[in-house]
């Protein structure tokens, strides 16, 4: 009996019509086969981009990606609003939140008092920027970057939120940004995946918000454009050395008899996902050799480890996973993404925040500057924000020291670095209490369409077919590239 006749047999109503087009596709992929694999063997690619991209002459070639998962305070970092002290302890104007809808952690709260930040700020660079004193580092590059205080999402709580920012959506199973990139632009290297993964440790004390694969997955599209998350304990991945007895000639003659199998599966049920199987074993065997090369940082000079700071050689900390994103993008990486927990700060906001700005801001720092003394800040997109904005008003107890600061999806900052993007910058304007977006509305999928821009992609036209819709990373509604942010 044919084994994909018997396969159908045994399906019910409701999983025949959920695989049948995917089927039907598959047989027409499977038709296709040969020429692919030709094809791909001409590019010497094992996993390249679609042939009609990039739809025009990209300025960046591929993508660091800095989420500081919790939301940061903007009001803390880089919305400075020196006439709050006059309101310290006041109720927030009725006028000013209109309404607006708050988490359930605060809503029982008899008063909303507002807290002005316990931190100074001061103008840098040539182009007077306002940033905090939390981030002395970031703000000798701040020449480099273009801030958007004025950007916008719709979800006010992290599990929604965290999927929007990543995935253009709030709805799971939809690609990250990671994943849309890998399949269209294809990866750079055959030695090391397109979209990698780093989630570093973190030293504020608060209890840090989960952090989901769905920031990382390939959703709809083949399951071999999800992000390969690295460990920071141990072998960076999983079994990544062979066992004893194995060698790298019986490792390859192993993998070359399953591919065969794997093959003669594909040609009997013409399953896209044999394919992904076969070339993510190939990655597998190719990371033996390129991982632990990438993660041994003994050949980086003392300058370069010095500028990273005191943390970079402990494996797992956020300098380390720096300086790892940039030996990445040397080596053809095409997106990295490092997720950096701990920033939801709804009570002890001054001091966990001085906590979490130790992490981050001299390795972000060194990360812009190792890229431009290197040429490669030119060709590479560097991203910094997180899932949301916090209130102006207080969560809990006020003090002149100490307060604590809700969800605030309204307006929070962003910034950008790099490829096709103009340094210097400030885009959008917040009230006096940085509740509301007084000019130039930046909303998420905006800013998505802005950072698909600078890789040479149309977000319009960049389409995956699912579930009836011409799917995209910038959703279904009307969004708009940042032409200002442009270079």
């Amino acid at each position: 009996m044919n084994p994909f006749c018997e396969h159908l047999a045994g399906l019910n109503r409701r999983q025949f019509f959920g695989s049948t087009g995917l089927r039907m596709g598959g047989i027409g992929l499977a038709m296709l086969a040969p020429q692919l694999l030709q094809s791909a063997s001409a590019a010497e690619r094992v996993q390249p981009g679609l042939a009609d991209l990039p739809h025009f002459p990209p300025k960046a070639k591929s993508l660091i990606y800095l989420h500081m998962n919790g939301g940061p305070s903007q009001l803390d970092l880089w919305d400075h609003k020196p006439k709050l002290g006059e309101y310290f302890d006041k109720d927030l104007p009725d006028s000013i939140r209109n309404g607006q809808r708050i988490t359930t952690m605060t809503s029982g709260q008899k008063r909303f008092p507002v807290a002005p930040s316990a931190f100074k700020f001061a103008q840098h660079g040539r182009s007077g920027t306002w940033i905090s004193e939390l981030l002395p580092h970031t703000a000798k590059h701040v020449d480099d970057i273009a801030v958007v205080r004025s950007v916008q999402t719709n979800a006010i709580n992290h599990d929604p939120a965290c999927t929007y920012v990543m995935t253009g959506s709030e709805v799971p199973g939809k690609p990250s940004i990671g994943s849309w990139l890998g399949y269209g632009l294809g990866a750079v290297t055959n030695d090391l995946p397109a979209f990698v993964v780093l989630t570093p440790n973190w030293k504020s004390k608060n209890a840090a918000q989960a952090l989901f694969t769905r920031m990382w997955s390939s959703g709809f599209l083949a399951s071999k454009y999800t992000g390969v998350a690295l460990r920071s304990v141990g072998d960076p991945v999983l079994y990544i050395q062979n066992p004893d007895g194995v060698d790298e000639r019986n490792r390859r003659a192993m993998l070359d008899t399953l591919g065969q199998l794997n093959q003669r599966t594909f040609d009997r049920f013409a399953d896209p996902e044999t394919l992904t199987r076969m070339t993510q074993y190939e990655m597998a065997f190719r990371m033996q050799s390129s991982v632990p090369e990438l993660v041994d940082l003994s050949g980086e000079s003392q300058a370069t480890l010095d500028m990273y700071g005191p943390d970079v050689t402990k494996p797992g900390t956020f300098a380390a996973s720096a300086l790892l994103a940039r030996r990445m993008i040397e080596r053809g990486v095409r997106v990295v993404q490092v997720l950096h927990r701990g920033w939801d700060q709804h009570g002890q906001l001054p001091s966990e925040i001085r906590l979490q700005c130790a992490d981050t801001d001299q390795p972000t720092a060194a990360l812009l500057h190792d890229l431009k003394q290197r040429g490669l800040l030119d060709n590479t997109l560097v991203v910094w924000g997180g899932e949301f904005g916090r209130t102006v008003y207080s969560q809990g107890t006020l003090t002149k020291d100490n307060y604590g600061r809700d969800h605030h999806p309204r307006n929070f900052c962003m910034w950008a670095a790099g490829g096709g993007i103009k340094g210097g910058i400030v885009y959008g304007e917040t009230d006096d209490f940085s509740y509301n977006v007084v000019d130039k509305p930046c909303h998420l999928n905006d800013l998505n369409a802005t950072l698909l821009h600078c890789l040479g992609i149309d977000h319009e036209r960049f389409t995956y077919r699912f579930q009836g819709l011409d799917q995209r990373l910038t959703g279904v509604e009307h969004q708009q590239v940042v032409r200002e942010l442009l270079s």
